[in-house]
């Protein structure tokens, strides 16, 4: 991925709803910027709609980076998202363009910020039962876990950050090595440029009226047809194993297991509660700055591009 470097990376991250593409694409009127998409839903081929994918519109104010690069239920892990991320960075900055990264899945930001420890073998049965557990026995039970088997990393980590509690418990079961054993070993990567964290964060009760609002227009604009095209197409089970919201409740509303109006308000209730956990994310990382408004955030990154601009 080329030679460490010091070179800053503007990041716009927030919950879903928060306005973080529209703040990017905002900003490219004003600087030669190209966006790298942070979004592990938006990396989805044929998933368009429900992901709230950049639009044609916005496509044709600035180029975007990693969207519709993986086919449904593909595996695509925060290893590789650092490996592209980074070979789009580079290639944006051989053509004396500003590269600016947005989205907000937290295990693809931390991977950026941290660097992460790939391993080959299939996890998702691991951190879905790791992610039951916690669900079920709570944050302070599953760090206790985690300073047993891994008592650095759980000095390092809150006991409320779920990603990075579930993460470092799963290397352990994998590997059965700790992540301050793994991250010695050639199976880790680090990043190669320094990132700098800008996070979007409405308040709750607009966020939450956002994202309600955000359902309705995904609805009118087509999600459901969208969907049993690709049912119908024979892409029925890849998108079952991709669990993305807004998909997976409609698909049951097409097997007859809800109504449609229950499907409507269950992707608005699953929504809110993947933003809610992308809070407590954003909130329990040290660096960065947090705005509740896009015209402060925009000010914010845009005394940071000036800077870039000037080095």
């Amino acid at each position: 991925m080329g030679e460490s470097s010091d070179y800053r990376i503007p990041v716009i991250c927030g919950p879903t709803g928060s306005g973080k593409t529209s703040c990017a694409v905002n900003l490219s009127e004003h600087f030669p910027l190209e966006i790298v998409n942070a979004d592990s839903r938006q990396i989805i081929k044929h998933l368009d709609i429900g992901t709230a994918k950049p639009t044609t519109e916005e496509c044709n104010k600035v180029p975007f980076h990693l969207v519709d690069i993986v086919e449904p239920g593909d595996r695509y892990s925060a290893f590789r998202f650092i490996h592209d991320a980074e070979n789009a960075i580079l290639s944006v900055r051989e053509r004396d363009r500003i590269p600016i990264v947005a989205g907000g899945t937290g295990l693809y930001l931390k991977a950026l910020a941290e660097g992460v420890v790939e391993i080959t073998e299939s996890d998702m049965e691991i951190r879905n039962r790791l992610e039951q557990e916690m669900d079920r026995l709570g944050p302070e039970a599953m760090h206790d876990r985690l300073s047993q088997v891994d008592p650095l990393e759980a000095a390092r980590v809150h006991p409320n950050n779920r990603i990075r509690v579930v993460r470092a418990l799963e290397l352990f079961e994998l590997t059965g090595k700790c992540k301050s054993e793994l991250v010695e070993t050639e199976a880790y990567v680090k990043p190669n440029f320094r990132y700098e964290f800008f996070c979007l964060q409405p308040p709750r009760e607009l966020l939450y009226q956002r994202i309600n609002e955000r359902v309705d227009q995904m609805m009118a604009a087509g999600l459901l047809a969208e969907l049993q095209g690709l049912v119908k197409a024979g892409m029925r089970d890849s998108i079952r194993k991709s669990k993305v919201i807004g998909y997976d409740e409609l698909l049951d509303f097409l097997e007859g297991k809800r109504t449609l109006e229950e499907s409507r308000a269950l992707i608005k209730q699953n929504s809110r509660r993947y933003a809610k956990r992308q809070m407590t994310w954003f909130r329990w990382q040290s660096d960065g700055k947090t705005f509740e408004d896009s015209a402060a955030l925009e000010a914010a990154v845009s005394q940071e591009l000036r800077l870039i601009a000037q080095t």
